[in-house]
């Protein structure tokens, strides 16, 4: 029975990988909003390719897989700042407690900004002189519960707000996860879907508009109108992923992962990564993503140190490669309390 387990997880994964590899090559980029959910948050994940649903045990796992919060032992802070492409700024607070042995709960809020940028017309394509602004947020709340010793599962809700200059979209999405250790030494799997909600729409003054029915004709007033505006579908993304510590000993720990992932506004993708850490003190990560247009390589690294007699801080960094664009950073800074 276990054989035929382990032979159909595998053989799950194989077919992942493949299909990634040899999908259409029709892709739905730009179909979707609230793009800013898709931007990996943790250095420490991101600079192991964000293979991440199987692997994730800290406050992250409200990001990369709810289930994983049950594998909190202590209460896990952390903040994350993303240098992101075209000088936007993310930043990211999450927070997770364990309750008791068998349930922990978690919080976080992201949030995005984007600089001033001009507004243009069709009168005027250089620009009017007038300025305006961009952000986008979003704040979950999570619990995940074992329910048995090997099996957790985990539920996030979350609520969206986006906004272009005057106009607002708001709506609410669910995460849902499993974590499962196969009893094959530490070989645990992964899945997750993140983002299943309605459709969101945006709205404001700056919609508004006069239209004339009859061009010339003094005998009629301008009708006042409003700019229709099609709604649009949250990135909904399925993840499976494998996760398994190759090393593990007191000195030294060697973590592999394996991902699939599937969007709604994309081909399939995967990733794999690996973490080395040293002592609990020193990590090293590494990682690759296929199957993404411009993203590919990571790197990371991370220190722990003691902040104190119950207190943990880990220090963690993260390069990505964005091809033709610039490299994004990632800072993460935790507490372990």
């Amino acid at each position: 029975m276990k054989k035929t387990t382990y032979l159909a997880i595998a053989l799950a994964i194989l077919l992942g990988l493949t299909n990634t590899a040899v999908a259409g090559e029709f892709s739905k980029i730009g179909t979707v909003g609230a793009q800013f959910l898709k931007i990996g948050m943790g250095a420490r994940y991101v600079g192991m390719g964000e293979a991440s649903v199987a692997c994730v045990n800290d406050a992250y796992s409200m990001y990369w897989n709810p289930a994983g919060l049950t594998e909190l032992s202590s209460v896990n802070l952390s903040l994350t700042n993303v240098d992101w492409i075209m000088d936007v700024q993310l930043n990211h607070v999450t927070f997770g407690k364990p309750l008791g042995d068998y349930s922990a709960f978690g919080v976080s809020l992201t949030a995005l900004s984007m600089g001033e940028m001009e507004v243009t017309t069709v009168e005027h394509p250089e620009g009017t002189g007038e300025t305006f602004t961009s952000s986008s947020y979003s704040l979950s709340l999570g619990y995940a519960r074992k329910l048995t010793d090997r099996f957790s599962v985990g539920i996030n809700g979350k609520y969206i707000w986006e906004r272009i200059s005057e106009e607002r979209a708001s709506g609410f999405a669910f995460d849902f996860g499993t974590l499962f250790y196969t009893g094959f030494k530490s070989l645990r799997i992964g899945m997750n879907i993140a983002n299943l909600g309605p459709e969101m729409k945006m709205d404001g003054p700056e919609l508004g508009a006069y239209y004339d029915p009859q061009p010339g004709n003094p005998n009629y007033d301008d009708v006042k109108s409003k700019l229709a505006v099609d709604p649009y579908d949250l990135p909904l993304t399925f993840r499976f992923g494998l996760a398994y510590d190759l090393i593990e000993s007191p000195e030294s720990k060697l973590t592999l992962s394996v991902e699939a992932k599937h969007p709604n506004d994309n081909i399939q993708q995967a990733s794999f990564g690996g973490e080395y850490q040293w002592n609990e003190l020193f990590s090293l990560r590494a990682g690759y993503k296929f199957n993404y247009e411009e993203e590919g390589l990571t790197f990371g690294g991370g220190l722990k140190l003691k902040a104190g007699e119950k207190t943990n801080l880990d220090i963690n960094y993260a390069w990505a490669d964005f091809s033709r664009l610039q490299n994004v950073h990632r800072f993460s800074l935790g507490f372990e309390f």
